[in-house]
Formats: C-alpha cells, sequence, structure tokens
C-alpha cells in the first residue's frame, strides 16, 4: 500500500517561514519524481515544485526564490522549505509522486497552511 504522509503545516505570520515535510511509503522512492502542489478554496490545485529523482528541481514563478524542495532518498522523504510566506500562499499542499518508468502516481492528504495576520 502506497501512503505518502505530509505534515509540517499551520498558521504563520506574512513574512514567516515553514517546512514542509512528505515521507512516502510502498515505494521505490528513488524511481519517483517527487513534487509539491497546492489549492487554496475556490481555485484548482497548481503545481508548486518538482523534484527529479537525481535531484534536478524546478519551481512554479510563485515559489522561485521563496520556496526550496529538496529530497533524502535514504530516508524515502521530500521536503518544501517555504520561506517570505504571503496570504495569497495559503492552501492546502499536497505531496505527488510520479514513477519515472510507469504511470503510476500517487497523492497525499494534504497539509493545511495558512498565512496571516
Amino acid at each position: 500500500q502506497v501512503q505518502l504522509i505530509e505534515s509540517g503545516g499551520g498558521l504563520v505570520e506574512p513574512g514567516g517561514s515553514l517546512t514542509l515535510s512528505c515521507v512516502a511509503s510502498g515505494i521505490i522512492f528513488e524511481d519517483y519524481t517527487m513534487g509539491w502542489y497546492r489549492q487554496a478554496p475556490g481555485n484548482q490545485r497548481e503545481w508548486v515544485a518538482v523534484i527529479s529523482s537525481l535531484g534536478t528541481v524546478n519551481y512554479a514563478d510563485s515559489a522561485k526564490n521563496r520556496f526550496t524542495i529538496s529530497r533524502d532518498n535514504a530516508e524515502n522523504s521530500v521536503t518544501l522549505r517555504m520561506n517570505s510566506l504571503k496570504p495569497e500562499d495559503t492552501a492546502v499542499y499536497y505531496c505527488h509522486a510520479s514513477a519515472v518508468y510507469t504511470s503510476d502516481r500517487y497523492w497525499g492528504q494534504g497539509t493545511q497552511v495558512t498565512v496571516s495576520s
């Protein structure tokens, strides 16, 4: 059974920082591209950042220069460090796993991030 378990969400003031973590089980972690998506109320789910199995990273424009994605293949984990948070970053953040060699895709249950004073 595949599981992606996110943690680290919460309430933070504008300009603050949060670190989200996602631990995967039931997959060969090194064979997956890992990513973070988010969905704000009334909006579609949008891509935030992705990291390949080899560590190549890519960011949505909204995340560039503020967010950092990283992975630890030994721990089956992917992390999203978010700095200079803005109210518009408020959303449920989802961990996503995309297999490199097959069409398998998996989602975590999501973790709420609220940026408010």
